[in-house]
């Protein structure tokens, strides 16, 4: 069986973009049989060496790991771990480098994925497929007519223009109201970011949908497989004609 370098193992493996895993090797969060290894290059027998990024075994490509998990408030997506918090990797125990695809932040909860598939992963995250993100939102007060059109026409923030695809009333709860909120753009903090500048801060937020995959039954916590139809329905995603469009001009 011939070597193959460091990084092309895991970018193969769906860890990430090679540029990526050079950063990733170089910062001491890979190890090959137990020892650390910092040098991009290093020469790996697949299938045979034991290699893993932060603990966790890199698995080769053909064993590509789908799944969904109903995130806690009060956890980390990011697997780089941080004092006295818990993340969210750590409600996985399946022993696979796995990572988060659609971020939550820590006081937020609901539906994240989890996988090794990289290219799977962009199709989610990259805005030139416009996966649609759902989420319920607790929002302080009551937002105005106006201020609901405006943020669906965008509204600039830190320099960048923010815009909710749709956003729709559910109910007041005492002095707040719920709402669903849709995305097709994902930002960091983005719809929190929103809530501030127009005076209404978000006080709740949960995402309960993903393109097909859903929340449905899962407990804080609880995590399933994704179905085939779910992954094939990422994995066979193509960029919208709008979009090619756009792209070339």
């Amino acid at each position: 069986m011939p070597s193959e370098r460091l990084s092309k193992f895991l970018s193969s493996s769906g860890i990430a973009s090679r540029r990526k895993c050079d950063t990733i090797i170089k910062s001491g969060r890979v190890k090959v049989n137990n020892s650390t290894i910092l040098e991009p290059f290093y020469k790996v027998l697949p299938c045979i060496d034991n290699v893993t990024v932060d603990n966790y075994k890199v698995i080769p490509y053909t064993q590509f790991i789908y799944l969904a998990l109903n995130k806690p408030i009060n956890y980390i997506s990011d697997l780089v771990k941080e004092r006295d918090r818990h993340d969210a990797r750590s409600l996985i125990p399946v022993k696979t480098y796995l990572f988060p695809v659609g971020r939550l932040d820590y006081n937020s909860e609901g539906l994240i994925l989890f996988t090794n598939d990289g290219n799977f992963a962009q199709k989610i995250t990259h805005p030139k497929y416009g996966v649609d993100k759902e989420y319920l939102v607790k929002f302080k007060g009551i937002i105005e007519d106006y201020l609901l059109n405006k943020v669906q026409k965008g509204v600039s923030i830190e320099g960048s223009l923010h815009k909710i695809k749709k956003i729709s009333f559910i109910k007041t709860s005492q002095t707040n109201s719920w709402y669903n909120v849709i995305l097709d753009v994902g930002k960091n903090r983005m719809i929190r970011k929103i809530g501030y500048s127009i005076h209404h801060p978000v006080l709740k937020l949960k995402r309960i949908r993903i393109g097909p995959v859903t929340l449905g039954g899962l407990k804080p916590g609880e995590y399933r497989s994704l179905s085939k139809k779910e992954r094939d329905y990422f994995i066979n995603l193509s960029v919208p004609e709008t979009q090619t469009k756009i792209d070339r001009i």
